[in-house]
């Protein structure tokens, strides 16, 4: 396929690419991130080989299928919230296709159904009057204007922040532009609870655009005010479901990427990349294949890729420190509950405490906040007729704590069953036909550095352009959650995007919609 964009656009500071030919890119793992990573190389001419060691395209947003006599559950056991399809959208804009004709994106309504301890609740909606009117409804007019003025203040925070600090790629010449300088004017450098809560007073609103900091690995009271821009992406510009659960995200990906000539090679693990000093040459498989390269895009938890492929640790991926890990509880149900809806918050009466646990002390919570969602409440079709499903998330500590997954596992099904039951969901166990539960150590198992899907924290050292940069020896990318902007979807399309360019040169073309939605 010819080149339709130019190797290097013009910029004001220029953008430290690879080194050398760069005719074939082979790129390691189909998740989210280097599967954006493919489809940009494949627009820009590059011949692009995949290597997967699973049998489908996804990583971690990879499907689970379970079996009972009432037929089959389809399970996303990975990503659940999906938000900013602008992104999604331009990963096919890159190669001249209409996601319309790969994927079909739901907007849902309400985004989440907080429950709090007192026993009220409130239904979150992207709609800002409609959004201001609930809580004026649930809290009282004061509230509601205060939300109105957060809106303006998080909307602020993403325009200035998504285009200079999360959709760019850094050098030591490049860090510092004007929008930074209006977010730290902003506060955005700031702590995220005091600012959240400048706005907002009653704690229940409080909690309901905060709790996106754990999102980011850390407390609100920990975070900086720019993960402010997480409640943005969900809470003002919306949650999506695509039709067919989240999977059918990365499996459309993967077929408009194999249609313009990516090659797809599933079920191959790779060993190590073959280095000639600081120039991979190639990727040696598991079974001793040797892939001949000229660039290598690494998709790996960042950590386990320099350790595990590249044979080195440098000194600031050692000490990096970790977000809390999860325990997921997927099961397929009879039961129906009518109280909630789609994506489902239940808030403990500690908050505070949560945080001290699952940080400050690495112990699971004695106070649980929870995610709980529905999946076939958009989409039916993921179970068998008349059956539910449901995935449940428990945050916990990473494996640096010292709990005992093995022991704890069977346990903590039983903890988190009573809690549910506790929380609305009566009968909920003796209804379970099919069930699959991660803990910390099936999350290390899938090659995720501490046993936690949420990768190093988002610190004020290891933020922006001091998280690990995508980019090592002469010709080495990374992307994922690992390296830069972080974690979440939308960051980790993003991370592909920025990994192509430093194989290619930066393409502005698909940086309206990013900044935009």
């Amino acid at each position: 396929m010819p080149n339709r964009f130019p190797a290097r656009l013009p910029r004001l500071t220029p953008l430290r690419t690879v080194t050398g030919p760069t005719d074939h890119v082979v790129i390691v793992g189909a998740g989210l991130g280097g599967l954006s990573a493919a489809m940009r190389l494949a627009a820009a001419g590059r011949a692009v080989t995949v290597l997967e060691r699973g049998g489908l395209p996804g990583g971690r947003a990879g499907r689970l299928d379970l079996t009972s006599s009432e037929g089959t559950y389809r399970f996303d056991p990975g990503p659940i919230v999906l938000t900013m399809p602008g992104l999604v959208e331009d990963c096919f804009d890159a190669l001249g296709e209409r996601m319309a004709d790969w994927i079909t994106l739901k907007p849902i309504d309400p985004l989440y159904r907080a429950f709090y301890a007192d026993g009220s609740r409130l239904d979150v909606h992207a709609e800002v009057p409609a959004m201001a009117a609930e809580i004026e409804r649930v809290i009282g007019a004061e509230e509601a204007q205060g939300y109105l003025r957060y809106v303006d203040f998080v909307s602020r925070l993403y325009r200035y922040e998504m285009k200079d600090f999360i959709d760019r790629n850094y050098d030591l010449f490049n860090v510092v532009t004007p929008d930074l300088a209006r977010l730290a004017a902003l506060g955005g450098f700031g702590r995220l609870a005091p600012r959240v809560q400048r706005f907002l007073k009653d704690p229940r609103t409080e909690r309901v655009f905060s709790f996106q900091a754990m999102y980011a690995g850390l407390s609100p009271y920990d975070a900086l005010a720019i993960y402010g821009v997480i409640s943005y992406m969900d809470c003002v510009a919306g949650v999506f479901v695509p039709e067919g659960g989240i999977h059918t995200l990365p499996a459309a990906m993967a077929a408009a990427a194999e249609r313009h000539g990516v090659r797809f090679r599933y079920n191959t693990e790779v060993a190590r990349v073959e280095l000639a000093g600081d120039r991979a040459t190639a990727v040696i498989t598991a079974g001793g294949e040797r892939v001949a390269c000229d660039a290598v895009v690494l998709n790996p938890d960042l950590p386990v890729a320099y350790r595990d492929l590249l044979g080195v640790q440098p000194r600031g991926v050692r000490r990096l420190r970790y977000s809390p890990s999860c325990y997921l509880l997927l099961a397929g149900s009879s039961a129906t509950y009518d109280h909630i809806t789609h994506h489902n918050i239940h808030f403990g009466d500690s908050w505070r405490g949560v945080f001290a646990d699952l940080i400050d002390h690495r112990r699971l919570m004695s106070d649980p906040s929870i995610l709980v969602t529905n999946t076939t409440r958009g989409d039916a079709s993921l179970a068998p007729a008349g059956k539910q499903i449901y995935y449940v998330l428990f945050p916990t500590p990473n494996l640096d704590a010292k709990i005992d997954w093995r022991r704890e596992g069977p346990r903590y099904r039983d903890e988190v069953l009573r809690v549910l039951e506790e929380r609305g969901y009566s009968g909920f166990g003796e209804a379970i036909e099919v069930e699959y539960d991660l803990t910390p150590l099936n999350w290390r198992a899938m090659g995720l550095e501490r046993g936690t899907p949420f990768a190093a924290a988002h610190t004020l050292t290891q933020t922006g352009p001091f998280r690990p940069g995508n980019r090592w020896g002469q010709n080495v990318v990374f992307a994922g959650s690992g390296t830069r902007p972080g974690v979440g979807v939308p960051p980790v399309l993003i991370s592909g995007r920025l990994a192509a360019e430093r194989i290619t040169g930066p393409d502005r073309r698909y940086r309206s919609k990013a900044v935009t939605w």
